[in-house]
Order: C-alpha cells, then structure tokens, then sequence
C-alpha cells in the first residue's frame, strides 16, 4: 500500500513540475528579448534624460519608458547604438524603468 501511495505522490509531482516548466517557457517565448540596457538617468539643464545602450549587435531593439501618472514615451534603437534619450522636464517625475518591447 505505501509503495503505491509513492507512485502516485511520484507521478503527481512529475506532472506539476512538467506543467510547470511547459508554463514558463511559453512566457519566455512571448517576451522580447532583453536588448536594451539603461547606463544612467541624468539631468541636463531642465530636461531628464536616460542614457541607454542596445545590447544586441544584430537588431533593432524597441523600448518604453514607464514614467508614473504621465504617458510613456517609446522608442527604437538601432543594433549596437548607446543614446541620450529625453523623456521631460526636471519638473515631471522621475522614470521608474525603461521596459524592452517588441517592435
């Protein structure tokens, strides 16, 4: 009786695990990929700016700018650019991040 409550709690778990990694590499695969990276946030003069790199030498990689209660500024970068990207003034808040999109 206790080998085949083994088996069975042994075949739940497979099961779980299998479903469980089948899940998040159908996420991943729907992702963009991680090209762009922030190198820095600074202001210059009154306008904020972020300093962004595309880490990817074979594509253009596509980013959005997530700014709190304002509208998110897109953008593109071409393959291997690093570039000053404006995003507002000193006076609007501050980017919380810079997300990769798809194109």
């Amino acid at each position: 009786m206790r080998k085949i409550m083994a088996i069975a709690l042994a075949t739940v778990a497979c099961s779980t695990s299998l479903t469980l990694a089948t899940a998040s590499e159908a996420a991943a695969a729907g992702r963009a990929p991680q090209c762009v990276k922030v190198r820095k946030y600074f202001n210059k003069g009154h306008q904020r700016y972020v300093r962004l790199t595309n880490l990817c030498t074979q594509r253009t990689s596509c980013f959005t700018i997530v700014i709190p209660r304002h509208h998110d500024p897109r953008g593109r970068l071409p393959k291997g650019v690093t570039k000053d990207i404006r995003y507002g003034t000193t006076g609007a808040p501050r980017a919380l991040y810079v997300k990769n999109v798809p194109c």
